[in-house]
């Protein structure tokens, strides 16, 4: 996609948000915001990226935001991202921002922007220690796809709300290089002992958030398969990480 191209599709898009009422189910309509959905990759590409763009953009419908999904990194501008409250990194993997790209990344941030970093995120941007502070974790390894229980050890963020405190699901169980550090706020964890081919000793994080550098940024493991964003429990974990990264709820 060529600059003019994202240029007139983020004109639309800004002009749809502003016009846009909030719909059900939300039953105190807020002030509408727009969510960057970025899903470039120099490296491994997910099947399931369509399915989890289209998920964003119908649970962002049915929830008071637009979603605006590009893999074009044109848009990593200041007045561009400034038509957002948050992004998102869908399944991005590599080196896929230039250095004026990232410097207006790292000001939305530290301007009070919001993060939501989803599965190979943390695959994504290795010689940018920036990143790799707001994403919290760095991929190291995995095994093969299988269902494992997820331990979920923090109910009270909007992400888990809806979640049991043991939740068994199928997906691409990532390593990290080290586990998440200083003031981040670790939500659920995997129970190594209900699936193979985990080398991460002891606890093993697998969704986390923390406030960064004066933005929110939230990480989840989950999200490999087309099939986990047409799961209802992931759907509403998006949502609530998307809405918290927005400061739309604590």
């Amino acid at each position: 996609m060529n600059l003019m191209l994202t240029l007139v599709l983020l004109a639309t898009f800004w002009a749809a948000l502003l016009a846009a009422e909030t719909p059900e189910p939300n039953p105190q309509p807020a002030e509408p915001f727009g969510v960057l959905v970025f899903t470039k990759t120099a490296g491994f590409r997910h099947a399931s990226i369509p399915a989890g763009t289209d998920t964003v953009e119908k649970i962002g419908l049915a929830n008071g935001f637009m979603a605006f999904a590009t893999e074009d990194a044109a848009v990593f501008t200041d007045d561009s991202l400034a038509r957002f409250a948050v992004i998102v990194f869908l399944n991005t993997t590599g080196d896929i921002l230039d250095d004026d790209q990232q410097a207006a990344m790292e000001r939305f941030i530290r301007a009070g922007g919001g993060f939501v970093g989803i599965h190979s995120a943390a695959d994504t941007e290795y010689g940018w220690p920036w990143y790799a502070g707001l994403v919290g974790a760095q991929f190291r390894s995995h095994p093969p796809v299988q269902q494992a229980e997820i331990e979920v050890i923090d109910r009270d963020h909007p992400s888990t709300r809806h979640l049991p405190e043991r939740w068994t699901r199928t997906d691409e169980w990532y390593d990290y290089r080290s586990a998440p550090a200083g003031t981040v706020r670790l939500l659920m964890t995997l129970d190594q002992s209900t699936y193979e081919g985990s080398v991460t000793e002891g606890t093993h994080p697998i969704a986390w958030c923390h406030t960064y550098e004066g933005g929110r940024a939230f990480y989840t493991g989950g999200g490999h398969t087309s099939e986990a964003f047409r799961e209802p429990d992931f759907r509403n974990h998006l949502l609530g990480a998307i809405r918290w990264a927005a400061g739309r709820t604590d």
